[in-house]
C-alpha cells in the first residue's frame, strides 16, 4: 500500500496540447487525499517514434498512464510498452467518444487536436478577452454598451478573476467597482443590454483579504479600506444599490471563481433564453 510519503507518478500523454487531459486529471485527483503526486505532461505526440522516446522516460518513473491519442500506430506503441512494463494505462476519452458515436450514428473523425481548431468561437473568445481586459475595474465606461455581463461590487470581491474566467468562456464582461461616495455610471449601464450582477462577501473576510493585499504591496494596513465598520457599510450599501435596481447578488464568500461564474452563466441564460443574443462559448 502506498504511504503518504510515497511519490506517485501520473503520466498524461496527448496528441494535442494536453489541456483537456490535464483538466480531467485535476478534477479526478481532487477526490483523493493523496501524498505527493507528480504529473508529467507529454503533449503533441504525433509519431510512433516520439511515443517510444516518451515511454523510455515513463519506464524510468513508472506510474499511471492516462492518454488521449487518436492515431492507432501511436496508441499501439503506448499499449504494448505499458503492458510489457506492467503499467496501468487508460484512454480517457474512449468511453465518451464511443457513446457519442452510438448516439449520433456517426464515426469519429480521429483527427488530433480538433477541439483547438481556430473557428469562429475561438475568435469570439479572443474578442471577449480583449474587451474584458479593457473594461476592468471601471475602465472605459463609454464601452459599457457592448457588454454582455456587468459585474458590480466593492473592492476585492473577485470581480476581475470572475470576469476573466467568463471572458474565457466567450462573454464580454465589464466590471464596475462600487466605491463609497462615488458616482456609478448609471446612464451607461442602463443603455447596455447586459446582465448586471452584484458580487458580495462577508465584511470580515473582506477585511482579511484587503489587509493581506496591502501587506503584500507593503502599504499601511490601518486605513478605512480595512476598517471593519467602514467595510460593513460598503457591503451594505452595495447590496442595497443592487437590490433597488433588481440586480441579482451572488455571495462569493464560500464560492470558487468557477462556481461564481457558473451561477452567473445560469443567470445569463435565464435572462436571454437558449437562443438569446450573444450567448457565450460553451
Amino acid at each position: 500500500m502506498n504511504t503518504a510519503k510515497t511519490v506517485q507518478h501520473i503520466h498524461l500523454i496527448s496528441d494535442a496540447t494536453g489541456e483537456t487531459l490535464e483538466s480531467m486529471a485535476k478534477a479526478a485527483l481532487a477526490q483523493f487525499d493523496t501524498g505527493e503526486v507528480r504529473k508529467h505532461i507529454w503533449p503533441m505526440i504525433r509519431s510512433p517514434q516520439q511515443m517510444d522516446r516518451v515511454m523510455n522516460d515513463i519506464e524510468r518513473r513508472p506510474g499511471l498512464v492516462l492518454y488521449t491519442l487518436v492515431n492507432e500506430q501511436i496508441r499501439d506503441v503506448l499499449v504494448r510498452r505499458s503492458s510489457a512494463a506492467g503499467l496501468k494505462h487508460v484512454s480517457v476519452l474512449d468511453p465518451v467518444i464511443s457513446a457519442l458515436a452510438s448516439y449520433l450514428g456517426q464515426e469519429a473523425t480521429h483527427l488530433p487536436g480538433r477541439q483547438h481548431m481556430m473557428d469562429a468561437q475561438y475568435f469570439d473568445r479572443i474578442e471577449a478577452m480583449h474587451y474584458t481586459m479593457a473594461h476592468d475595474d471601471g475602465q472605459m465606461p463609454d464601452g459599457l454598451a457592448a457588454a454582455q455581463i456587468i459585474l458590480v461590487g466593492v473592492s476585492r470581491t473577485s470581480k476581475t478573476p470572475t470576469a476573466i474566467y467568463l471572458a474565457n468562456r466567450g462573454f464580454r464582461v465589464a466590471n464596475v467597482p462600487f466605491v463609497l461616495n462615488a458616482r456609478m455610471p448609471e446612464e451607461r449601464m442602463a443603455k447596455a443590454n447586459a446582465l448586471v450582477v452584484g458580487l458580495t462577501t462577508s465584511p470580515e473576510r473582506l477585511v482579511q483579504i484587503r489587509t493581506s493585499r496591502l501587506r503584500s504591496i507593503q502599504e499601511q494596513s490601518q486605513t478605512d479600506y480595512t476598517d471593519l465598520e467602514t467595510v460593513r457599510e460598503e457591503v451594505r450599501l452595495c447590496r442595497r444599490y443592487c437590490n433597488e435596481r433588481g440586480y441579482p447578488v451572488i455571495d462569493v464568500s464560500r464560492k470558487s471563481i468557477e462556481e461564481a461564474a457558473a451561477a452567473i452563466i445560469n443567470l445569463y441564460h435565464e435572462r436571454k433564453g437558449p437562443c438569446g443574443n450573444g450567448a457565450g462559448v460553451k
